[in-house]
This record gives structure tokens, sequence and C-alpha cells, in this order.
């Protein structure tokens, strides 16, 4: 719902450049019509919203599970273990472990996703039913058929699908997004992948510097899962994925947070795991929490005639309010509960 006319003031991380302007800001009919300096503004700190460029909800249902083995025993279709699970779990509990996932997402300031979606069009629906009534847009790439009736097509591994070539023509015949799992546990899959000149790129943990410049002069964007890498065992190393060369090399880059089953899809604890791990400046990190948003239509960057979709951190009743920076407060040390209020248009 768009509230008819609505007034904010505080520290706002304005633009793409996420520069902290004091600031009164105006939003109408979800619009954001004003955003005025007031040096007087409150310490309350104005955020855009959170986009996860990369999750699998529907694994909600196999969280924490106890599975152990290798990426191909675990999710690899159409036989990996958490495959089975999705086969064997009742629609209502699927959307209802969906729905929970997007609540807690929500709280954590996130107002969308790009999901893979298991089962077809069955598959495609339960995220849609799960979503309903939420502030929250999932983009879904649908799997086994169900990208007709999603946003797009998710590709596994190339290594994985045998008619690679007939689901991708056909799904940008109807004009659908088109997202590849690639460059996860080497770089054997990048290239095949790049052939089809997807419109995102999973992963790329294992990407050589050749295919990096590859999606960079392409503008094909990345949607790394740090976390999910590491507790798959597929890097042990701050050079995978290579943060640091994608950025030398003018890459796009986004977060997800991949499966549920091993990592709640809390882009907060994703951004500041790649803070410590990565040692990538706060900014370029908040960036890229954000940038993936313009997969589903309008950024969510704050800036005049932009649709408002943001939230508001209350630092005043935590050591945050000793912060010096912001932003880089933000990314080490912000948790779900200092958020104050979403502002979420659908």
């Amino acid at each position: 719902m768009k509230n008819p006319c609505q007034s904010l003031s505080g520290q706002v991380f304005c633009g793409e450049e996420l520069d902290i302007v004091p600031a009164d800001i105006r939003i109408e009919g979800g619009i954001i019509t004003a955003i005025e300096e007031n040096r007087k503004a409150p310490q309350r700190w104005i955020v855009p919203a959170l986009f996860n460029a990369h999750t699998h909800l529907g694994d909600t249902v196999a969280m924490d599970c106890g599975a152990t083995g290798d990426l191909a025993r675990l999710v690899t279709p159409p036989d990996g273990l958490k495959h089975r699970l999705l086969a064997a779990t009742p629609r209502s509990r699927l959307i209802a472990g969906m729905r929970a996932s997007m609540e807690g997402m929500i709280a954590g300031g996130t107002f969308g996703c790009a999901d893979f979606r298991e089962g077809g069009q069955n598959g495609v629906t339960a995220l849609q039913d799960a979503a309903s009534g939420l502030p929250f847009h999932p983009l879904i790439f649908g799997r086994e058929g169900g990208e007709r009736f999603g946003d797009g097509l998710g590709i596994s591994s190339t290594r994985d699908v045998n008619d690679v070539e007939q689901q991708v023509a056909a799904a940008k015949k109807a004009g659908k997004k088109i997202a590849f799992h690639a460059g996860e546990r080497d770089a054997d899959d990048v290239d095949a992948a790049l052939a089809y000149e997807p419109d995102l790129l999973i992963h790329a943990t294992h990407a050589t510097k050749k295919q990096l410049r590859f999606c960079a002069d392409h503008e094909i964007p990345i949607a790394v899962c740090p976390r999910s890498n590491w507790t798959l065992g597929v890097t042990a190393s701050s050079r995978r994925p290579p943060l640091s060369l994608m950025g030398d090399l003018g890459c796009t880059v986004y977060f997800g947070t991949d499966n549920v089953m091993f990592v709640p899809p809390d882009m907060l604890a994703e951004l500041s795991f790649a803070s410590t791990v990565y040692k990538q400046h706060p900014k370029s990190l908040l960036h890229a929490g954000v940038a993936g948003s313009v997969l589903a239509g309008t950024p969510f960057f704050i800036r005049k005639g932009a649709q408002a979709n943001l939230f508001v951190i209350d630092p005043s009743g935590s050591a945050m309010r000793f912060s010096r920076d912001p932003v880089t407060s933000l990314i080490k040390r912000a948790q779900s509960g200092l958020i104050c209020n979403n502002v979420f248009n659908l």
C-alpha cells in the first residue's frame, strides 16, 4: 500500500553515492517528492532498502537438517538432498516456510529478492501465494517449466541441464530474464553460461580474470554469495569470490544469501561477513546490497523522483549512537532489532 503523504527526518544515505545528508524527506503516493537539507535533523539513519539478489526460499523447510556432503549431493538437481526434501514437503508447509523467510527479510530492511524456484509451475505459484499481502517483491526465476509463470528462467550449472539452449531461447522469446549458476565450484561452466549473455550470473566464485572482464564489458551483473560459498566448502579464501578483482575490472556486483537450508537470508549479516573477510569499502558493500533491486525494476537508492523503498535505524538506544561513520557502522554492526520503520512501496 502507498501512503498518500509521509514525512521523514534524519541522516539520509543519499543516491548511489550513499553520501549522508541531514535532511527531511517528503513522500507522496509512494514517491520521494523532496529531499531538503535540515542541519537539525535527528540522528536516525534513513537507508535505502536492501535487495537479496540470490535466494532459494523453498529450502527454508530443510533448514539445518544436519546434512553433510559435497555440493552435488546436497543441492544439484534433480536428486540432491534439497530436491528430495522439497518433493516430500506438503505445499502448505512449503508456503509457510517461504513466507516466514520473507517476513524475516522484511524485518531486516530487505524489500525484495531474486529467487530460484524449484517445482515448476506449482513451485512458482507457491512462492507467489507465500508473498501475498506482504510488503515484499520476490523476483521469481522458475525451473522445470515454472519460468513461463514467473519472471525469468533460473538455470543450474550448464553441466546439470541437457536442453539449456532450447530453454534459454524459449525464455528470451517470452521476454523473460535469464540467470545462471556458474563458477561455484570451478571455472569450467562459466564460459558456457556467458555464451547466452544472461541477465544475471550467480556466484562466479572461481571465475577467471578473462571471464570477469567479459562480464564487465557486456554489463552482466554478478550475484555473489560469500557465506554460502564458505559454508559449502567451495572457498576458504578471501580471494574467492574475487571481489577486489571484480571491482578493479568494473563488474556490477550484487549480494545474495543463497540456500536458506544453510544460510539465513539476512543481508545485514551477509554484508558484515563480506566486510570482515573481503576487506571491501563499506560504501561499495552497501551499494552492492542495494543495487540488485534494479532486477525488479526501479533501484531503491534514495533520490528525488524515485519510489520510496527504505528503512530507518534509530541508533539512540545502543552504542551505535557513538558512530563517527554511519555507513561503516551499518555494515559492520547493524542488526534488524535496530530498525524502527520500514517504508516499502510495491
